[in-house]
């Protein structure tokens, strides 16, 4: 059985419209999963941050898996290492990051573990979130939110800019 899965991605260190190609390159690896719709990217100005730092590319990825919420979790993680990004105590929230992949929405599922919750708990909040989801799916809804498109309305105050994607060759 496969579900559909909505990944997050963002970047704003070393050249991030070719991080999120990458990643994107590097999903389409992932063992029993496949890649079903991809936004356009956006840049956006970092959110809550206490350090002057460069805008964000920032995208969503629409996955079939039938990798469990924990397993695609390993692999998205596995990704972020690869592509050198830096996690653990001593790394300030919202600090800069060549490679950011956030497990969204997993179907219809509400997952509650120490290091995974599904809907995103914060997703709701972030129009670079919330844009490219409804670019692939315009009638997705959050569990427990509600409509996506509804949630959007919160959010319209948020700079936010389409801009172009970069091409592995």
């Amino acid at each position: 059985m496969s579900t559909v899965a909505f990944i997050g991605m963002g970047s704003n260190l070393a050249h991030p419209r070719r991080q999120i190609a990458r990643a994107v390159a590097a999903l389409a690896r992932v063992p029993a999963t496949r890649i079903v719709a991809l936004s356009p990217n956006y840049a956006t100005a970092p959110l809550a941050c206490d350090v002057d730092q460069p805008d964000y590319i920032n995208a969503v990825v629409a996955l079939r898996t039938s990798l469990a919420p924990k397993s695609l979790l390993r692999h998205l993680q596995a990704i972020e290492r690869a592509q050198g990004r830096e996690r653990g105590s001593e790394v300030p929230r919202n600090s800069p990051r060549t490679l950011d992949l956030d497990l969204l929405l997993y179907g219809r599922r509400i997952v509650r573990l120490r290091q995974l919750t599904v809907p995103h708990p914060r997703m709701h909040e972030r129009a670079f979130v919330l844009t490219p989801l409804l670019d692939i799916a315009p009638a997705v809804t959050v569990p427990r939110r509600g409509p996506a498109r509804r949630l959007k309305q919160a959010v319209r105050g948020q700079s936010i800019v389409r801009t172009r994607s970069h091409v592995l060759h």
